[in-house]
């Protein structure tokens, strides 16, 4: 495992468990929100995006967290190894829920200068809605997209809990 792209829904600890496999593997990290949020929480064109993941790839190993389908292609078209935290709708809501306050009380930004707020927390763009709206369509998508024949490179880890998670960490990339 040299290139791998951690995904699942908002809230299941992508960019933790990214950071973990980096930190054991000396692994570049790339997290997807950076290269596609600039400050004021502006959406980089499509395009741009594209660039700069691919540019952020083109490194022999990586361990990259996001699930922009935009650069789905890409990501998954260089990795080696999906990492799928498929957590329960309890589970991931109790971590939006406690990370959004975290965030919000202690203005710890998220990315490129930006930071979630009470007044984003209840609006429509809020991360709250964001996983309500996205949590059973990537359930139900993933698995279609992981038959397609451009992905049959693929390994794929399908992780349930935050049990199976850490036992598959400590089973692949033990501590230094």
């Amino acid at each position: 495992m040299q290139r791998i792209s951690i995904i699942g829904t908002t809230g299941s600890g992508k960019t933790t468990l990214a950071k973990q496999i980096s930190l054991r593997r000396n692994l570049p990290h790339i997290e997807l929100d950076y290269l596609h949020w600039e400050s004021n929480w502006i959406e980089a064109p499509n395009q741009i995006m594209r660039e700069r993941v691919s540019q952020a790839l083109s490194a022999n190993s990586w361990v990259v967290d996001g699930n922009y389908s935009i650069v789905r292609d890409i990501v998954w078209g260089k990795a080696d190894t999906v990492v799928w935290l498929d957590y329960s709708w309890p589970m991931v809501m109790s971590r939006i829920l406690q990370r959004t306050i975290w965030r919000v009380i202690t203005r710890q930004e998220v990315c490129n200068g930006n930071r979630e707020t009470w007044q984003t927390t209840f609006s429509r763009d809020s991360i709250i809605l964001w996983a309500l709206k996205n949590y059973y369509p990537q359930r139900r998508e993933y698995p279609q997209l992981f038959t397609k024949p451009e992905y049959a490179h693929l390994r794929i880890v399908h992780l349930r809990s935050p049990a199976d998670t850490e036992n598959w960490l400590n089973k692949n990339f033990a501590e230094k």
